[in-house]
């Protein structure tokens, strides 16, 4: 082989290490390195999209063996969402989202203790989540209790539904029977938004910096739907 020719063949094999070399460190698409924010309202749209896809029965196909792989490194999930343990209410299932989507806190009542709130300050500070949605349901047995007035021998049982009394205490004000429980759980949701925000000093700064977002639903097990709620924000 010439000197000319061989001088080609070394320059090819250069370029050829140089692309291979550029190409691997192109950003996969789920690269652990977090994403640019995305607007609230756009998130926000996307799990109301998710939500018509449950309530039709048209949930997407996934691969979750690959997307498990994908995500073994790290997380970053636009979404908080605070609500009840109940066991009819899966937000993964109900918005029609997958593994690594939602960072999900759960209680009966859907309200945070510090646990739950420090929980959520570390998604937010460290996983760079951007919208909480705190979600409440129909038929809400927590709140039931609360309304009901009745006697909680569980010391434990009772600190849910005095979390709770406050919520129940303004809906009593203006309703009774179906009406009054169903107040009560709108209420409650908004007063866990609220005493989340009151609770953290971290979460109120994000919040006026523009960097968290707060929408207050409600999941009505009928239906399957999310309802947005109107009303006092937090």
């Amino acid at each position: 082989m010439g000197y000319e020719m061989m001088r080609h063949v070394c320059a090819i094999q250069v370029l050829l290490l140089l692309s291979c070399a550029a190409f691997s460190q192109q950003p996969s698409e789920h690269s652990d390195a977090p994403q640019p924010a995305r607007p609230a309202r756009e998130i926000w749209a996307d799990l109301m999209e998710g939500n018509q896809r449950f309530v039709t029965n048209r949930a997407k196909a996934r691969d979750l063996a690959a997307l498990r792989v994908s995500l073994a490194n790290g997380q970053h999930p636009d979404v908080v969402v605070l609500t009840c343990s109940d066991s009819r209410v899966s937000p993964e299932v109900l918005f029609d989202q997958s593994l690594g989507d939602l960072f999900v806190v759960r209680s009966a009542g859907n309200n945070a203790d510090a646990i739950g709130v420090g929980s959520i300050e570390y998604a937010v500070e460290h996983l760079g989540s951007t919208v909480l949605v705190v979600l409440g349901h129909t038929k809400c047995g927590a709140v039931t209790a609360a309304c009901s007035g009745g006697k909680i021998a569980s010391p434990n049982v009772r600190s849910i539904v005095d979390k709770i009394e406050p919520a129940a205490a303004r809906a009593r004000s203006t309703r009774t029977g179906d009406d009054l429980i169903e107040t009560a759980i709108k209420e409650n949701v908004h007063q866990s938004a609220r005493d989340v925000l009151t609770s953290s000093e971290l979460l109120r700064d994000f919040a006026a910096k523009g960097k968290l977002s707060v929408f207050q639903a409600e999941y009505q097990l009928d239906t399957g739907k999310v309802i947005l709620l109107e009303g006092p924000g937090p």
